[in-house]
């Protein structure tokens, strides 16, 4: 009797943790929502995707730990001409069926401008997203950059 009630206790504990059905689309639909907020330069709405502890590996290999070192990273730049839009766009998402817990990969890009600028640097992407109190927050990501094109080019990748 004892056993069979450790069993019941671990189904049941099992399918407290197990990915529920909409757990991809609704990080799609975070990952859509901070594209959304980084092209109308909504710098908090874009930080409350990010856990206070997230770490990012930048494209050309500079490290950023934190939600307000991340935020500081997408600041524009004095001169709007010179600004450049990111875009991350999902290919998969892979949600844990025991753990809060999702990995997020796909290609980014980086538009001089505007998000209807041209793609001046470019790459691939994976995110670490955990789920806290009901929703889905980015605690790592790191982006590799790939390619480039005019002043897409003309930053150094760290050694």
């Amino acid at each position: 009797m004892l056993m069979s009630s450790y069993v019941v206790v671990g189904v049941v504990a099992g399918l407290m943790l197990a990915a529920e059905p909409g757990d991809q689309a609704a990080i799609r639909a975070a990952r859509t929502a901070q594209n959304t907020a980084i092209a109308a330069g909504d710098l908090d709405r874009v930080a409350s995707f990010w856990t206070d502890d997230v770490t990012v590996r930048r494209a050309l290999g500079q490290p950023l730990d934190g939600r307000a070192a991340a935020r500081q990273a997408l600041e524009p730049p004095a001169a709007p001409g010179s600004r450049i839009v990111y875009q991350r766009l999902t290919r998969d998402v892979e949600v844990s069926s025991h753990w809060p817990l999702a990995f997020e990969t796909g290609t980014w890009e980086g538009h001089l401008a505007s998000i209807g600028g041209p793609i001046v640097i470019g790459g691939r992407f994976s995110a670490q997203w955990v789920k806290r109190g009901g929703q889905w927050l980015i605690r790592s990501e790191v982006f590799v950059a790939l390619t480039c094109s005019a002043v897409g080019c003309e930053s150094v990748a760290v050694p």
